[in-house]
Parts: C-alpha cells; sequence; structure tokens
C-alpha cells in the first residue's frame, strides 16, 4: 500500500466516525473498522485495525460514543503575505462575454450601475489591483451600487460570476465611508456586518475575500466555525471586529454563551441562501435573526445571494428582508455556465470505476471528484493512491485539521485529485480546477449546478463529466435535459429518450428561481382579474 493512502486512512481511522457527535454503540465502529479493512477485492490497511480499535476503546464509555473537543488551532495568515493575491481565480478567455449576459433586476429606486471599480476608496483599488480584477462583473456592477444605497438584496447569479466580491468590496467601501467604532469588552464583542456560510470551507474563503480587499485599512476582520478549539476562537472573538464570518453552529455558541451581541450589526449577509434555509439549517438561522440584540429588519441591511434560487426559498428570505427589496437576477439563474462543457454517461454503478480510471489516466490534474457517502470519499482516494493517481479526501466527518489540509495539498497542486462530499459544492474558488466528475449523481439538480460550478468560473473554461445510472437517477432526467438545453449543451440520444418518457414529469419553468416571486403573484392577480371580467 502506498503512503499516499495509508495517509488517508490513518487519519480517517483516528477521527471520522468516532469524533462523530452521534451517539453510535460499539458495534457499529467495529462494523466501520472490519469494512475499513475490507472493501471488495481491496485490502486496507490491516495494520492499522489494532490502533484503530484502541482510539475506538478510548472513544467509548458506557457503550456511548463521546465527542472529542476540537484541538486544532488553524495557522493565522501573514499580514504582510503578498502571495495570497494570488490564489484567487483570473480571468478567463471568455471574461468578455460575461458583459452579454442579460441581468433582471426588480423593486424601486434601483441606483444606477457602475462600469469599473474607480469610485471605490484609494487603499480598496490598489488591493483590487492586486487581486487583478479589471473591470466589474455583472453583478458587481449591480450589487455595489445597491448595497451603497442602503437598499436590502436578494441577488442570484450564476456559479463562477464573482458573486463574495459582489457584496464584501461595498460592504468595506461602506465601512470606510461610515466608520463606526469598536464596541467590545473583556466579555462580549459586537460585529457589525454579520456574514453567514452554510459550509466551514466557504467561510474561511470569504474570510480571505475580506483580508485580501481591506488591507492596509482599519478594518479587522475575524471568522468563526466549528472544528477548531473554541478557547482560541474565543480569544480572538473577544479582540472585537467590524466583520465576522461565520457558520451557524459555532457562531450560535458564542451567542447563547454571551460572547457576541448583534446590538452594533450594521449589515447581515446570507451567503448561499437557498442552503441556510433548508430544513435541518434555517432553525440555525432563526436564532441569530430572532435574538433579542438582533436589529429589526427596519434597522439593519440585509443581503441573500446564491446561484439558485427557488421560488420556495424566495417565500421564505423575504421575510428577513425589507418589503421594498431589490431583486437581482443576473444570467440564467439556476442554470449552469456555457463556459463549462457537459458531458453524461451512461454507467451503472459497478461500471463507475472502470469508466474512472479510464478517464484520469487520460489526464488527472486538478479534477474534484463528488460522491454521496463520506465513506466513498474515502475509500475512493485510497483506492486512487492505489493506482498512482495522487489523491485526498474532504467530508464532513473528517477533523478540520485534515479538512483544510486536503483543500491546501489539492490548491498547491500536490494532490492532482479531492475527492468530495456536498461539502465542497458551494461556492469555493479553487484555482486550477479544470475537471469535475459526478461519480454519483446528487439528488437535486440544484447541487448539481453548484458542484460542476467548481470550474468554468470568471471566463475560464472547464468539463464537468456525470456518471448518470438510470436505477437511482432517473428523477433528474428532464432538469438534466433542461439545464443542458439551457446552457446550450449537446444533449445524448439516451437522455432525450428518457425524457421522453418522463416527459408528465417535467419540471416547472419557474420552480428554480430566475424570477422575482413578487412580479409572478402580480401576474397572477391580473390575471384571474381579467378572466372575471
Amino acid at each position: 500500500m502506498s503512503e499516499s493512502s495509508q495517509n488517508i486512512f490513518s487519519k480517517h481511522c483516528q477521527n471520522d466516525e468516532c469524533s462523530n457527535n452521534r451517539v453510535r454503540g460499539r458495534g457499529y465502529l467495529t462494523k466501520m473498522i472490519q469494512q475499513t479493512h475490507h472493501f471488495g477485492n481491496i485490502q486496507l490497511l490491516p495494520s492499522n485495525i489494532d490502533s484503530s480499535k484502541k482510539i475506538m476503546d478510548q472513544c467509548i464509555y458506557n457503550n456511548e460514543v463521546k465527542p472529542i473537543r476540537s484541538t486544532y488551532i488553524p495557522p493565522e495568515p501573514d499580514e504582510n503575505d503578498e502571495s495570497i493575491y494570488e490564489t484567487g481565480i483570473n480571468y478567463g478567455i471568455n471574461f468578455d462575454k460575461f458583459n452579454d449576459i442579460e441581468v433582471k433586476v426588480s423593486g424601486k429606486n434601483v441606483p444606477k450601475i457602475v462600469e469599473s471599480f474607480e469610485t471605490c476608496n484609494a487603499i480598496l483599488m490598489e488591493n483590487i489591483k492586486k487581486c487583478k480584477f479589471m473591470k466589474p462583473t455583472p453583478i458587481q456592477k449591480y450589487t455595489i451600487p445597491i448595497i451603497l444605497s442602503g437598499k436590502d438584496l436578494m441577488a442570484a447569479a450564476q456559479t463562477g460570476s464573482g458573486k463574495t466580491v459582489a457584496f464584501v468590496l461595498p460592504i468595506l467601501q461602506k465601512l470606510l465611508m461610515e466608520p463606526h467604532p469598536i464596541v467590545k469588552d473583556i466579555d462580549h464583542c459586537e460585529p457589525q456586518v454579520i456574514i453567514m456560510a452554510p459550509t466551514r470551507e466557504l467561510a474561511v474563503q470569504i474570510k480571505s475575500v475580506v483580508l485580501k480587499l481591506s488591507r492596509g485599512t482599519m478594518i479587522s476582520s475575524l471568522v468563526c466555525y466549528g472544528g477548531t478549539l473554541v478557547s482560541h476562537q474565543k480569544n480572538q472573538i473577544l479582540k472585537g471586529c467590524h466583520i465576522l464570518v461565520a457558520t451557524p453552529g459555532r457562531l450560535n455558541e458564542f451567542v447563547q454563551h454571551g460572547l457576541i451581541s448583534f446590538a452594533s450589526v450594521r449589515i447581515f449577509v446570507l451567503d448561499e441562501v437557498d442552503r441556510m434555509l433548508e430544513i435541518e439549517s434555517k432553525s440555525d438561522v432563526d436564532k441569530i435573526l430572532d435574538h433579542s440584540s438582533m436589529p429589526s429588519v427596519m434597522n439593519r441591511q440585509t443581503i441573500m445571494v446564491s446561484a439558485t434560487l427557488p421560488d420556495s426559498i424566495q417565500e421564505l428570505a423575504k421575510f428577513y428582508l425589507n418589503r421594498n427589496y431589490l431583486f437581482l437576477a443576473v444570467g440564467i439563474v439556476s442554470s449552469a455556465s456555457k463556459d463549462i462543457k457537459q458531458n453524461f454517461y451512461l454507467v451503472n454503478k459497478f461500471k463507475k470505476r472502470k469508466h474512472l480510471i479510464n478517464i484520469l489516466q487520460q489526464n488527472s490534474e486538478g479534477t474534484i471528484i463528488f460522491v454521496n457517502t463520506k465513506w466513498m470519499a474515502d475509500f475512493l482516494a485510497t483506492y486512487l493512491c492505489e493506482k498512482n493517481i495522487p489523491s485526498t479526501s474532504i467530508h464532513g466527518d473528517r477533523l478540520q485539521s485534515y479538512r483544510e489540509e486536503a483543500l491546501s495539498e489539492f490548491s498547491n497542486r500536490k494532490k492532482n485529485v479531492l475527492v468530495a462530499t456536498t461539502v465542497a459544492s458551494r461556492g469555493l474558488d479553487i484555482k486550477y480546477v479544470n475537471h469535475v466528475i459526478n461519480y454519483d449523481m446528487p439528488q437535486e439538480i440544484e447541487e448539481y449546478i453548484h458542484r460542476i460550478g467548481r470550474t468554468g468560473r470568471l471566463g475560464n473554461t472547464g468539463i464537468a463529466t456525470s456518471f448518470f445510472d438510470i436505477e437511482h437517477d432517473y428523477h433528474l432526467v428532464e432538469p438534466i435535459i433542461k439545464t443542458l438545453s439551457s446552457a446550450s449543451q449537446e444533449i445524448p440520444y439516451w437522455l432525450l429518450k428518457l425524457g421522453q418518457e418522463a416527459k408528465d414529469k417535467s419540471v416547472d419553468d419557474d420552480q428554480y428561481g430566475g424570477t422575482d416571486i413578487r412580479i409572478v403573484k402580480i401576474i397572477i392577480v391580473f390575471s384571474i382579474i381579467f378572466y372575471q371580467k
């Protein structure tokens, strides 16, 4: 067994299932170790079984799995390190085509768009040049003046269109134009801007963008997320900050302990709002927005952004916004970028590995492979290492230090392949991603769009390859055909044939949310009145 594959599985055995907060008995962990030992015809880590059992014994007390409190302290960024400006994705050959993208904005008193960054603060302009941002993308042209005007905003734009900079830049400009002193004491702090993200990796990335653009200003920013040493983040928080980027779980924890108050919040941002308002995470968002210290909708500015905004999410989101919010849709919302070449192959689950190896043996550099289970992420990364394809994995059960190490190794091109679950599908800007492979198709088309959006960003071209298994993926036939059609992609004959069979399950045109639901309702009301007459 290669050293790299041993590292993946030894790390997996040290933390993944044992550190899970759910209560699981000894039988489950024993089964996990047995599965780790043998999968199909591949023997995995026989030398690590004894050490894994010892760790299992340390994690179990009275037949319950006890959560291991993380001691991980993320490395502090070097304030003088200019290399941070080299990590972003450069504009691609098709960047100028962004100007041809249709933009729809609805609401009252829409501010005039900006065509350049020249109106920004001088220090911000210097940092913009270091980031090699030549001119605003369509979403940036609209969001910068909207956010500066103080209006609430719900914005949707295709993946890779510059959404993070679209809200971070005007927020920084606003803080510099209207500076407020940081409120803090020995017990708590009061951030002025809260940016919430659904995953730890996205929170870290947003903080990185804030750091790049705010360097040299008086604006301070922090990030707090799970999987890290609580006492360390507590000490950081108590230093105070203007901008706090956070995941819901850790933010709620600090609020409940009185470390953070929202009394000074001026701007509240929900990134990937459709994910944030899903059933499993909406309660966390509600706890924050309903907190007694949170300013009312009328006394704060609220910004919501995503690449996919289904009507159902719009219905929920409007209750967090001022009633006169602006709705912005850039391009064909909830569709894939035309810069991504989408390939589909009809493959049953027993032949996926063979097809995968055939593809990766041609070129594996800069490939993200998406799977639906944490176990498969680790197994597939190990399997590829055995095939001499340098790979690593990332998923929600890995210790945060290993998750960040995996992303770093892939971003720095030490590993050709990153095998991931949905934790890596949202918002991540990773340089040199040439190819996204859906080894397992997701359950929903929105997730597919976010996954393949890890490539083909900012006018760069990319390839997305998906293995379609009729037994498990049939429900996606019509949405896939629609997605391919909207991106002007060739639709395989076999997929069209399946589409004919599934016509009675066609998806409503507006289900994926490219239209302001307020306008739709007005049209419906007028239609009813006209019909009654």
